[in-house]
């Protein structure tokens, strides 16, 4: 093994497969940037022009947009709280809020730093410990997977906003308009009312933009009413510095690449759940858990770190078992086929050289997120906030519906992406957190076949479900944060009670 890793270094090094990494990873940086791009739809479009190429070529460049597109979509999600791709949701948070405070270039630039931690450990694993790391998955069956991700509902629901209820409500919406569309199992249309464009459900690139992108716009139109044109050129400062504690940083980085790794091994349950689940926790275990949503640099952290280390954990069952664990993985064994390789020992054996060099290409890019990202993504794309919101909304919302538009060449996505907008302004405005909303559809359609097919492998017995160690142990973790809030609140009033205690005290004093 150790000599194939030479080989495949060595063979990577060559001037042709550096030249692909580059342009792959400047490629996927700017799909991710683009709100309604991922690198799914660039390795997507990409795929049918590497037939007859160089394969270590050809995958050299997926593996620069896979790392690339990843990282791209923190940088609106930063600029202008719009997340570029689904796993940048929750750079959102303390993102923008950064951005506001004069501090988008080194937002950018811990995004980029972040990103390539997380990337470059995930590639690691990969490279080193593809085989056994593939067996850890076959221990989750459709029960696991179930709890995994109801796990992950209830705790983005409960633990990202100050109100539980409203968490949980807004976690209910997304189940619900998740379940419109075609029945996995019976194949009958649920809740479609007759309208043809929905058999196939709501498209969720519409719902991110339509919950995301529109209502900023809506609200800083508001804002354009009262105070005139504004600028944010103010907001930009091309010398200013983020202060961290840097043991924190670290921690942040290991928890956010384990969660990610961990979760990136799990097949269909993708970034954006690993995403939200690594923000939790950071924000859960923090000194001061309150100040995150307000421009932690530990939230960009943590999100960033998690989303790029799915990527190369996503791949372990994609090259060993054929399983894909995620949507970029599915599209990489189909890019396998076209070059006539399959997943398996086979890509270990007589192809490892071009196997082992993907691998290496995915560590060689995710340590370009960092260069690049920092000497020229954040300098290049923080020159937005020198347009006036008032002239830069327009052409946001412009870009969105002719996005939206371009992506089934369908008015009826336009039109429900209008709709989603107001949803999103109504939300903001009652303070429901979006991000439940999105999880919810996330999560709720794979639970759910996960769900089903536990049933009809156990006939229909739900113990299926309780008789498995993990499940017993994903059980009793999503118990306990459903209970979080209860403590949560009990200890706030025994604090409140014990000040008012300490305050009468010094009053009779």
């Amino acid at each position: 093994m150790l000599e194939q890793l030479i080989t495949a270094f060595l063979t990577l090094m060559e001037w042709q497969n550096l030249l692909s990494m580059v342009i792959g990873l400047i490629l996927g940086t700017l799909v991710g940037a683009i709100p309604g791009l991922t690198a799914s739809i660039g390795i997507s479009l990409l795929i049918p022009l590497t037939y007859g190429m160089n394969p270590l070529f050809a995958f050299s460049m997926m593996a620069g947009i896979h790392n690339g597109g990843s990282f791209g979509g923190s940088i609106p999600a930063i600029l202008l709280r719009i997340p570029g791709t689904p796993g940048a949701i929750c750079t959102t948070f303390d993102g923008h809020p950064l951005t506001q405070k004069g501090l988008a270039i080194p937002a950018i630039n811990l995004a980029a730093a972040s990103s390539a931690v997380g990337g470059t450990i995930s590639a690691i694993v990969l490279l080193l410990l593809a085989p056994p790391l593939a067996e850890i998955t076959l221990a989750f069956g459709p029960p696991e997977i179930f709890w995994v991700n109801v796990f992950g509902l209830c705790s983005v629901a409960v633990l990202l906003g100050k109100d539980a209820l409203k968490g949980l409500l807004a976690a209910c919406f997304g189940l619900l308009i998740g379940a419109v569309g075609l029945d996995f199992v019976t194949g009958f249309e649920r809740y479609t009312f007759g309208v043809l464009e929905l058999s196939e459900g709501f498209p969720f690139l519409v719902i991110l933009v339509g919950l995301y992108a529109l209502p900023p716009c809506w609200q800083m139109i508001e804002e354009a009413k009262t105070t005139g044109l504004g600028n944010t050129g103010s907001l930009f400062r091309r010398h200013a510095k983020l202060a961290y504690d840097k043991a924190k940083l670290l921690s942040a980085w290991i928890r956010g690449s384990v969660i990610g790794i961990l979760i990136g091994l799990l097949p269909g349950v993708g970034g954006a759940a690993a995403n939200f689940i690594a923000y939790n926790e950071v924000r859960r275990t923090s000194d001061d858990p309150e100040s995150f949503g307000t421009g932690n640099p530990l939230g960009v952290a943590a999100a960033e770190s998690s989303n790029n280390a799915d990527n190369g954990a996503a791949m372990i069952p994609a090259l060993t078992l054929g399983i894909p664990g995620s949507g970029v993985a599915a599209l990489m064994i189909g890019a396998l086929t076209i070059h006539g390789m399959q997943p398996g020992p086979e890509l270990f054996g007589e192809k490892a050289v071009i196997t082992y060099g993907y691998m290496w290409a995915m560590v060689i890019t995710s340590i370009g997120i960092f260069v690049f990202g920092s000497a020229v993504a954040s300098r290049l794309f923080a020159n937005v906030l020198r347009v006036p919101p008032v002239l830069l909304m327009p052409l946001i919302v412009g870009l969105t519906f002719v996005g939206v538009y371009s992506f089934e060449n369908t008015m009826f996505n336009v039109y429900l992406l209008f709709i989603f907008g107001l949803v999103g302004y109504v939300m903001h405005r009652l303070e429901f957190p979006y991000p439940p909303v999105v999880i919810g559809l996330v999560l709720g359609d794979k639970a759910e076949n996960a769900l089903r097919t536990s049933l009809l492998i156990s006939d229909d017995n739900p113990a299926i479900l309780f008789t498995r160690p993990i499940s017993v142990v994903l059980f009793t973790l999503i118990v306990l944060v459903l209970l979080y809030p209860v403590f949560r609140s009990w200890k706030e009033r025994r604090k409140r009670e014990a000040s008012e205690v300490g305050s009468r005290d010094t009053l009779e004093t």
